[in-house]
């Protein structure tokens, strides 16, 4: 008869059986695309001896994934990247509610999904990242591009780069536009914004930036992180951009700058669904927090937590005005806004 070898040190010392033996692990479907971030899953196996295996992909991957899958995905912990997709998913039913004092103790009510019934939430917001807007020094006056809207204004025309209407950090922020403008408005906004353009739509945020810095436009739509990574780095090829670029906080004097959120959940099929609580509290630990804030440039959601990034902290001196839009309808917005982009002809 065959016998489960049992090493003898755990069966004097420990009295072990094999499940407890069993190596302990979570799995992560995540959609943040930061390198930095291996520091931050190294640092919670090495402190829990949890071990994460990980699948990478973007928002509407991991969506579809989850969706094909149902009930035998191996999928513990999601991490998105935008609130919509957060909201989105949580409709859908892919995330299960989670009581933990810990998160609801850090992280703000309006960065999370609302309690269920039974006082569970479904999913956290962990950081957030500004949208904004950088122009060139010589040829933008900042009173020209200090809001939203200016983006469509004739007087900005042949100025303006964007990447891909259809992003995701892009069409939360047109479906917002919405919410504060109308339809009409808006509709009438991104024609203007496709009558602005420098060049077509292309690349990322880092590319729109080094757009403006090369001439080849004036006025650029970034996140904030990206932002920050040129300011950090110490090539002089990057210096060199961040000399010839200003940064403006859009819409101060009404409802404020957009915010997007990067947030995670327990799987609704959680295999795992103690190792991955553990690690959505360590999420939202100062630690973490910290890391967000340092490691990629994001600001962190949990209360009490201050940043400690120089670049941030001279991007927005004093502070900035953020929106406040319910997520609900950002999501709700989304549909409307894709219909836009196509009528315009905004690629």
């Amino acid at each position: 008869m065959f016998k489960k070898h049992i090493p003898l040190a755990c069966a004097i010392l420990l009295g072990c059986t094999g499940a407890m033996a069993q190596e302990q692990v979570l799995n992560l479907y995540s959609a943040r695309h930061y390198a930095t971030d291996e520091a931050l899953y190294t640092a919670f196996t090495k402190s829990t001896g949890i071990k994460i295996n990980r699948v990478d992909a973007d928002d509407a991957g991991i969506l579809a994934r989850l969706k094909a899958e149902g009930a035998a995905s191996p999928a513990d912990v999601i991490l998105l990247v935008d609130a919509a997709r957060l909201t989105k998913a949580d409709a859908d039913g892919l995330f299960q509610p989670v009581k933990s004092k810990t998160l609801n103790d850090a992280i703000p009510a309006h960065l999370r999904a609302q309690p269920g019934a039974d006082g569970g939430v479904t999913w956290f917001g962990f950081s957030t990242r500004a949208r904004v807007m950088v122009y060139d020094k010589v040829k933008v006056k900042q009173e020209d591009i200090d809001t939203y809207e200016e983006l469509g204004d004739a007087k900005n025309k042949g100025r303006v780069c964007i990447r891909s209407g259809s992003h995701p950090y892009n069409l939360s922020l047109f479906s917002t536009m919405m919410e504060h403008i109308g339809e009409a408005k808006t509709e009438s906004w991104l024609k203007g914004m496709v009558d602005n353009m420098a060049r077509a739509p292309k690349g990322g945020d880092t590319d729109q930036i080094r757009a403006v810095a090369s001439g080849e436009c004036a006025i650029a739509v970034t996140n904030t992180y990206y932002l920050a990574r040129l300011m950090r780095s110490n090539k002089p090829e990057d210096q060199a951009v961040m000399k010839k670029v200003g940064v403006v906080f859009p819409n101060q004097s009404s409802w404020g700058t957009h915010l997007n959120i990067s947030g995670g959940a327990v799987a609704k099929h959680a295999k795992n669904r103690d190792n991955a609580v553990r690690f959505m509290e360590y999420l939202a630990s100062p630690f973490a927090q910290n890391y967000f804030a340092n490691g990629n440039n994001e600001w962190p959601t949990a209360k009490g937590v201050a940043v400690d990034n120089a670049a941030l902290k001279s991007m927005v001196g004093a502070g900035f005005k953020s929106e406040t839009i319910p997520l609900t309808a950002i999501l709700n917005n989304q549909v409307k806004a894709q219909q836009m982009l196509d009528r315009v002809g905004f690629k």
